[in-house]
């Protein structure tokens, strides 16, 4: 069974591609390599003695995607990863996202729905609720108005999904989840941003290094407990096997809809402040830091109502946050040895 990774270098990405071999998937990746490496091949094949069919394609050249396909007629399944994700710089630069993000998902698509059948997943995000009014968030959670066009490109994405499946032989999942964080056990694998991390444990680490001069907290004002910003961190592991769960329900037909929405999270927000702290704990050293002002896009605080994804696809988060946070560090001072 041949199952098309997108993104399947980036963090998500390879983490999946790792429990997708696992349970005996074959896999083919797409990567343009413009937040990756393709020595994460070499990451992924260390942990499960697999080798991994690879393509260097932007998905933004339709032609490429079209001849992947052709090469890989046999391909049931697509999880779809491939995206620009920072919020920041969706504010300063929303054509790229909306080029990046919505135009490679019409592409990829297209060539879906020229076969019979296919499974489809969705890497979707918590963005889509936007400053939610109550917590935690519930699937059934209104989709507020975007703040940030990559939110909005995560809306627009799943709209998409449900017109196609409408009139096509594609059956989707939509996998919104909340904030990934850690790496792989054998620390052959983890998040590694090219350029200045966009998220906040890889800057943590990279700033408990000494790479970075101090960690910008942005807002010290917020209604929150300590006044910083509270999310909803789960490991990457936790989350990679979601995935493999979600495209095992639509490849068995247990799906009930054409299209189904899960929350993936822990359950639990922990503030700016609690993932430094947390930080401090598992490395033994004091991280240095300062208040900034707030970011724009940023919401106040979100975190999951993990019922549906627990009792449906009978997954459950499983690593705590000092656990996730002690994986990203143990990965970082092996990347930085």
């Amino acid at each position: 069974m041949k199952i098309l990774v997108t993104g399947g270098l980036g963090f998500i990405g390879s983490h999946t591609v790792v429990e997708l071999q696992n349970q005996g998937f074959e896999v083919v990746i797409i990567d343009n390599l413009s937040n990756a490496d393709e020595k994460v091949l070499d990451g992924i094949q260390s942990i499960t003695g697999k080798k991994t069919l690879f393509e260097n394609i932007d998905l933004r050249e339709k032609a490429k995607v079209q001849d992947c396909f052709k090469k890989h007629a046999d391909i049931i399944g697509v999880i779809h990863f491939a995206a620009s994700k920072a919020v920041g710089e969706s504010v300063g630069n929303p054509l790229l996202y909306y080029e990046n993000n919505i135009g490679t998902l019409v592409y990829l698509l297209q060539e879906l729905q020229k076969k019979d059948q296919a499974s489809f997943i969705f890497s979707s995000s918590c963005t889509v609720y936007g400053q939610a009014k109550d917590m935690p968030i519930t699937e059934s959670a209104p989709v507020q108005p975007a703040m940030s066009p990559y939110g909005n490109t995560k809306q627009i994405g799943e709209e998409i999904i449900h017109d196609v499946s409408k009139v096509s032989g594609i059956k989707a999942i939509l996998l919104r989840y909340f904030n990934p964080i850690g790496a792989h056990s054998t620390a052959a694998i983890g998040e590694l941003p090219i350029g200045i991390p966009q998220n906040l444990v890889p800057f943590i680490t990279q700033t408990g290094m000494g790479l970075r001069k101090e960690l910008a907290v942005y807002g010290s004002d917020y209604p929150t407990a300590d006044g910083t910003c509270v999310r909803d961190y789960i490991h990457v592991v936790d989350l990679a096997k979601a995935h493999v769960i979600a495209l095992q329900r639509l490849l068995e037909n247990k799906n009930s809809d054409k299209v189904e929405t899960f929350n993936l999270g822990t359950g639990t927000g922990s503030s700016v402040l609690e993932v430094i702290h947390a930080f401090e704990k598992v490395s033994g050293q004091k991280l240095p830091y300062k208040f900034v002002d707030r970011r724009e896009g940023d919401v106040i605080e979100a975190y999951a109502d993990t019922k549906k994804a627990n009792e449906i696809l009978g997954w459950k988060a499983q690593s705590s946050l000092e656990e996730s946070v002690a994986s990203a560090w143990k990965w970082e001072q092996k990347v930085r040895a």
